[in-house]
């Protein structure tokens, strides 16, 4: 999903990546000014306190969670092999949005905690709608859970099992558990 160049988005993406790097505590509004490029100010025009950038942070995030909620749900090999295959961390912009959020979201952050919930809730909906169990449904989750804590903390999924086919078998493993096709939702 492609963002225009905007000073906000500049700040936006800022803001991700003092979180990622550094942490919560670090992500003040001086340091994310200065990794965005502009006074301190500037970033005060767009974003009035660091509550308001969480609040651009969940707004951009909620963004790329509906897109990829679309595309899991109309996926033509099903949302299974949707959510199983884009479980790992491609260092794209939603993944980098995401991980910001999770970093905010091992602080304290209450806020940050409700919006993961909230987006994990929503691709398990799409799961269990698509399989037709929600025990399934949780359980695919969490395989998808586990594939992107190990892409992101210890290496990609594919680093640590390089034979040909192995999301494929992981893939019909999961399959073995699905009672309905979700191909046909």
């Amino acid at each position: 999903m492609a963002r225009p160049d905007s000073a906000r988005d500049r700040i936006l993406d800022a803001f991700e990546e003092v979180l990622v790097a550094s942490g919560e505590r670090a992500a003040t509004l001086d340091a994310v000014a200065a990794a965005a490029g502009v006074s301190k100010g500037g970033l005060l025009y767009h974003f009035a306190s660091k509550e308001a950038l969480v609040d651009g942070l969940i707004e951009r995030l909620d963004a790329f969670v509906e897109a990829d909620d679309e595309r899991m749900r109309t996926a033509e090999e099903g949302a299974v092999d949707y959510i199983i295959r884009t479980s790992v961390e491609s260092g794209s912009p939603f993944d980098r949005a995401l991980i910001a959020m999770s970093r905010l979201a091992q602080g304290s952050h209450e806020k940050a905690r409700t919006a993961l919930a909230s987006f994990r809730a929503r691709w398990e909906t799409a799961i269990a709608a698509a399989v037709g169990d929600p025990a399934v449904a949780r359980a695919v989750m969490l395989v998808s859970d586990g594939l992107y804590y190990n892409s992101t903390m210890l290496g990609a999924f594919e680093t640590r099992d390089t034979r040909e086919g192995a999301m494929d078998e992981l893939i019909a493993v999961l399959g073995r558990l699905t009672p309905a096709d979700d191909r046909s939702s």
